[in-house]
């Protein structure tokens, strides 16, 4: 089973955004509202949670990122 990384890889990018050119992917992702950061090399790197947000059509906030909510359960320790 593999592993997605946290952020898209340059042929998912590409694959949405339609460009394989740095440059028009910034414009594309600036034209269409996605949010994303610059590697050194001026290369976008969009987040996978918030990718698949956008693409289902939900406005992506810090309201409703899912957060896996977990506690230390040591009941059965003994």
């Amino acid at each position: 089973m593999e592993i997605q990384s946290e952020t898209l890889a340059e042929e998912e990018l590409a694959a949405i955004t339609g460009y394989q050119i740095p440059s028009r992917q910034l414009g594309w992702l600036n034209q269409n509202g996605w949010k994303y950061v610059l590697t050194g090399a001026r290369r976008p790197v969009v987040g996978r949670v918030y990718a698949r947000m956008k693409l289902a059509g939900v406005k992506p906030s810090a309201e409703n990122v899912a957060a896996e909510a977990w506690s230390l359960d040591l009941s059965r320790v003994g």
